[in-house]
């Protein structure tokens, strides 16, 4: 029992990472319809950027600050890129967000190098006792700022003017226009959020094992996490990634000794099988929304 609630503990701080990239996907599609394929890009440019702040500041004061950063470089990339492209088919634009992550980490690649660039994290791979289970730090810490950028996110939807018009906007754009409310700048607030989460998520990835040009892979199990919890919620996009963050870790654990038959590294694959069963029995994810075709 120790040992797989030490290996929950685990996956909920990873987890905790691909929640958050996984909400930027899910704010981007409910804005836009559209779904942004620079979110890896963003996370490493968050990484690298907390990087090379830490050096000056240290980390606890690098983390916002590079989040401010990259939310400034998602903002100038909606205007930019994605803004023009505004009534032609989502297929086009979500090429374009393709475009756009590969050559933002062409540029982001060469502040990296060749050589791990640490973060500066405090906690690296230290461990604290909680009761009988023995942790690392850094997972903590990431389950608890997720907590608080969760609790923040939900409160800004809720009972801000910018968070109500992104709503309504989600709902419906031409209503929301009728009432006065700029389409545009939600557009443009939903990237800049995007990219403040994968900034976030950039510098918990780096944490005890540092930022490298591969580190942007991490990102893409937040695909996953968005198809089990549903690609238009956001409760859906927290809990798909704890969920797909968990799995990785208990497959991590006690696959080589139960399943050894799945071969190696079988964890590396395991967020894509829980998506393809979750898709299987509700094809719009856990708490995603039933579309209803009337005919």
């Amino acid at each position: 029992m120790k040992g797989l609630l030490e290996s929950v503990i685990r996956g909920l701080g990873n987890g905790s990472v691909y929640a958050l990239l996984a909400l930027g996907f899910v704010i981007v599609y409910k804005a836009t319809r559209v779904i942004s394929f620079a979110q890896p890009a963003l996370m490493l440019a968050g990484g690298v950027a907390v990087s090379h702040l830490a050096e000056a500041t240290g980390f606890y004061a690098a983390v916002p600050l590079a989040a401010l950063l990259v939310a400034g470089v998602a903002l100038g990339v909606e205007r930019t890129a994605i803004r023009p492209m505004v009534g032609r088919p989502v297929f086009v634009v979500a090429i374009i967000t393709l475009g756009v992550d590969v050559v933002l980490r062409v540029v982001v690649n060469a502040f990296i190098g060749r050589d791990v660039r640490q973060v500066g994290d405090p906690w690296g791979f230290a461990q604290v006792e909680l009761g009988p289970l023995v942790v690392q730090q850094r997972w903590l810490a990431m389950l608890a700022v997720t907590a608080v950028l969760v609790g923040l996110l939900f409160a800004f939807f809720r009972y801000t003017r910018y968070g109500l018009a992104m709503r309504a906007a989600a709902h419906d754009q031409e209503t929301a226009l009728a009432q006065g409310i700029s389409v545009g700048m939600v557009f443009a607030l939903s990237w800049a959020i995007a990219g403040f989460l994968a900034a976030i998520a950039g510098a918990f990835a780096g944490t005890g094992q540092g930022i490298e040009q591969s580190t942007w892979v991490i990102a893409l199990k937040a695909l996953p996490a968005i198809i089990v919890g549903g690609l238009d919620s956001l409760g859906g996009a927290v809990i798909g990634g704890l969920a797909v963050g968990v799995v990785e870790s208990l497959f991590q654990s006690y696959q080589g000794e139960y399943a050894p038959w799945l071969g190696q590294n079988f964890a590396v694959v395991s967020p894509y099988v829980v998506m393809l069963v979750v898709l299987l029995v509700r094809p719009y994810g856990l708490l995603g929304t039933r579309e209803v075709e009337r005919v």
